[in-house]
């Protein structure tokens, strides 16, 4: 891995307020940031708002606003999210920055160009929700199975993108891992999808959809979202559309499983058609539900980010994502569960351990017991290659493992009675540790203990039980 490392969430769609799938992902991104800059890696971590078409326009309307007013508002949304749960982005870009439009149009006159965009007639099922074209087989009883709703048959001229070209070299760039897709089982799907069908062309603009880029070459045109959207990761770095930016290729591009497809297909395609090096990875997480049922506004269980931090801290709601599922899986979660983990992980575990060390510590000695040094090593090792698996659940569970060691290391060695220093330093020592490989994940508690094991003295509950 090179010392240059890009790091992308996908855009988030500017149509409502961050829920708990886009705060997961960016999350995930935060952590894998801070985790590389501890390594000593030069680190551009970007995430933004994706802000035009039909169902951002018909949103504002909705709301009595023009669509630019309305972005802004939920961009506002977006950023003190971000801020409350301690998000370390590099930049966040915009599809309404002028740079980025100004970007996009200038592919678009290349590809145009280079003919690889040219005109047509589209009909097909068009979807709102999703914002793009479905197939017959996309559709369960008829409908949009992530909107439940039957989509529209639109018939109209439309610019095509010649995606169907690049079939063989994907599928081979795919295969090789020159493109790579994780988990393995994200790419066994993609393999499926691409060996079983032919791609075809790709419409990337509409003539009815009023809020968007228009076509450089046809103003009559705006351009679809998708091909907008995706040049983000690219003028999200200062590209003006010659010369790559330094931290290009992308390292890691994180997203959730529903828009894989796209960012497997169209994005690379585009990528190819420029000459630009393509991403090195993917890496696709899965779903939630909310105590085994699909979050919406009318059961009354979404889970709000904001709100979920403000109640129990920023620090419990990012180890609990991270911690109740395996990255890279779909994932159950609820408010109890995430009140159980704090009490039992964070409250009687992490925070009890710092506390009763701290009580019994009168200064900070250097010998350390070889056996807490094994543990401490081997978690350490377990933890830098869970990272490096982007196994983040696994990451965590290295330090719990520690922790627990610990504190029955203290119950045999019982050192307020036999008083043995070396005792109280190796747990100081394992602390420190622990203080260190945390710091990723939970950035303000890491903080806080350092604070303590510098000073060798007991402060404020780490996570004061509910």
């Amino acid at each position: 891995m090179e010392d240059k490392i890009y790091i992308t969430t996908p855009i988030y769609y500017c149509n409502d307020l961050p829920h708990l799938g886009s705060a997961y992902t960016t999350i995930a991104a935060d952590i894998l940031a801070r985790y590389y800059r501890q390594q000593g890696k030069k680190v551009f971590f970007l995430t933004g708002t994706d802000e035009h078409g039909s169902k951002i326009a018909q949103a504002a309307e909705a709301k009595g606003k023009e669509p630019k007013e309305f972005c802004n508002e939920v961009v506002a949304g977006f950023k003190k999210a971000w801020n409350k749960i301690n998000i370390s982005n590099d930049n966040f870009i915009r599809t309404t920055d002028p740079f980025h439009e100004k970007v996009v149009q200038k592919v678009l006159q290349e590809l145009f160009g280079k003919q690889f965009i040219y005109k047509g007639e589209y009909k097909g099922l068009y979807c709102v929700g999703c914002e793009q074209f479905l197939t017959e087989t996309d559709l369960i009883d008829g409908k949009c199975p992530d909107h439940q709703k039957e989509p529209q048959v639109l018939k109209e001229e439309a610019y095509f993108f010649k995606l169907s070209f690049f079939q063989k070299e994907l599928l081979d760039k795919i295969r090789k891992d020159e493109f790579e897709i994780k988990p393995e089982q994200r790419k066994r799907e993609m393999l499926s999808f691409l060996e079983k069908e032919q791609l075809k062309d790709v419409a990337i603009s509409r003539k009815k959809v009023k809020w968007g880029i228009k076509l450089p070459f046809d103003e009559k045109h705006t351009c679809y979202v998708w091909v907008d959207a995706f040049l983000n990761y690219l003028t999200g770095l200062g590209w003006k559309g010659k010369k790559l930016p330094d931290f290009w290729p992308p390292e890691i591009q994180l997203m959730a499983k529903d828009i894989l497809r796209v960012h497997a297909t169209i994005w690379p395609g585009l990528l190819l058609a420029l000459k630009i090096p393509l991403p090195r990875k993917l890496f696709v997480h899965g779903f939630f539900t909310a105590n085994g049922k699909k979050m919406s506004k009318s059961l009354g269980n979404v889970i709000h980010p904001i709100e979920m931090a403000e109640k129990y801290g920023p620090d419990a709601l990012r180890y609990f994502l991270f911690r109740e599922i395996s990255f890279g899986s779909d994932g159950d979660v609820s408010e109890e569960r995430l009140r159980e983990r704090y009490n039992s992980d964070l409250a009687s575990g992490l925070g009890n351990f710092l506390s009763r060390v701290l009580t019994l510590a009168e200064k900070k000695e250097q010998e350390l017991n070889p056996e807490v040094q094994k543990e401490i090593e081997k978690a350490k090792k377990n933890f830098k290659s869970s990272m490096q698996d982007l196994k983040l659940n696994e990451a965590l569970n290295s330090i719990w493992e520690l922790i627990s060691f610990c504190d029955k290391y203290i119950d045999r060695e019982k050192p307020w009675k036999n008083k043995n220093p070396k005792v109280i330093s190796s747990l100081l020592i394992a602390l420190s540790e622990i203080a260190e490989m945390i710091k990723p994940f939970l950035p303000e508690t890491s903080e806080k203990m350092l604070k303590q094991l510098k000073e060798v003295k007991k402060g404020e509950p780490l996570f004061p039980r509910l």
